[in-house]
């Protein structure tokens, strides 16, 4: 699925700094992609790399002393980076929904599940309070909540992990939004619930035509959802395209790198690759290529000049991409 004909989410040229006693220091460094309706965009990487952090700016809840220097944010044709914050309160409510890692920041503990679902509801669209029973009811059946008439009106630490976890998809969708960020929404849960869930955001993505920008640093459950992945490193894109072709034929020794980390089912008792070294800190990012300290096939050119990302279906910011003879 290409996301260039029609994006509903449009970010270019996204630029992040921390401003410091010693200066800004960059987090995020010229990030552009875009995400079509209905589409699941997986944004993977190390600890470190920048991929939450584009969620929170993308949702609005970047908080000082990080600040968007640079380039746009787009959703619908609408710019949302530099809108106040009332506005974008209501846009996040409305268009942009949020899951988040550990279900029970997004839950509060004093209230049941259909008061929150309910209250959302009636926050932002225009139902009484019979119908926003009703529709959360109905939300609670279709994330697959067992015995949902009787569940709604018990409180969040009643729920397993994986139902608190469908709890919070509902709420993301209770006002319909044309978006939702997903940050790491599977990572705190058992590998079988991990698949449902992962399942359960695939089905509603296609039956409600919603875009999903999934966060994760699980290489698997990008291959297992979604139709492209972007991956990134040290606050840059340095990969991105469909899942099939990222996965199979990496061009980036760094994606090359996290998918030779990946267990093979196929193979027994066999060694797992790594990626040595670690991920910069923001003060000690290295001149030209990032990755270069960590890449087996770095050149002088590589430390000394930043390589840029094409623009095409399938692109890879490096110098000497892994498809190219003098990686041979």
């Amino acid at each position: 699925m290409s996301a260039v004909a029609s994006p509903l989410l449009s970010v270019r040229d996204l630029r992040i700094v921390f401003d410091g006693r010693h200066g800004p220091l960059t987090a995020l460094d010229g990030i552009s992609f875009d995400i079509a309706p209905g589409e699941i965009l997986g944004v993977v990487g190390e600890s470190g790399a920048g991929k939450s952090l584009t969620g929170t700016a993308v949702i609005g809840l970047l908080d000082p002393p990080g600040r968007i220097s640079g380039g746009s944010i787009h959703l619908d044709g609408r710019r949302i980076d530099d809108l106040p914050p009332e506005p974008m309160r209501k846009l996040r409510g409305r268009q942009i929904g949020a899951i988040f890692q550990d279900p029970l920041t997004s839950l509060h503990p004093l209230l049941t599940v259909g008061d929150q679902l309910v209250e959302t509801i009636l926050t932002h669209l225009p139902v009484g309070k019979v119908q926003a029973r009703k529709r959360a009811l109905d939300l609670l059946k279709e994330v697959g909540i067992p015995a949902a008439e009787t569940r709604i009106d018990q409180y969040p630490h009643q729920f397993s992990g994986g139902m608190r976890q469908r709890v919070v998809i509902a709420l993301a969708l209770c006002a319909e939004p044309k978006l939702i960020i997903a940050d790491e929404p599977t990572t705190a849960l058992d590998v079988s619930i991990q698949a449902q869930i992962t399942t359960l955001l695939k089905r509603l993505c296609r039956e409600h035509g919603t875009a999903i920008m999934l966060v994760t640093h699980d290489m698997g459950v990008i291959a297992e959802t979604a139709d492209r992945v972007a991956v990134m490193y040290a606050g840059r894109i340095v990969e991105i395209g469909p899942v099939a072709e990222v996965t199979r034929r990496p061009h980036h020794p760094y994606t090359a790198g996290l998918m030779a980390s990946i267990p093979s089912v196929h193979t027994r008792n066999a060694v797992l690759s790594q990626i040595d070294g670690a991920m910069p800190r923001l003060n000690a990012i290295p001149e030209g290529c990032s990755f270069n300290p960590r890449c087996g096939f770095a050149s002088e050119l590589c430390r000394e000049h930043k390589p840029g990302l094409p623009v095409s279906a399938h692109a890879a910011a490096c110098h000497f991409p892994l498809m190219e003879p003098a990686h041979a």
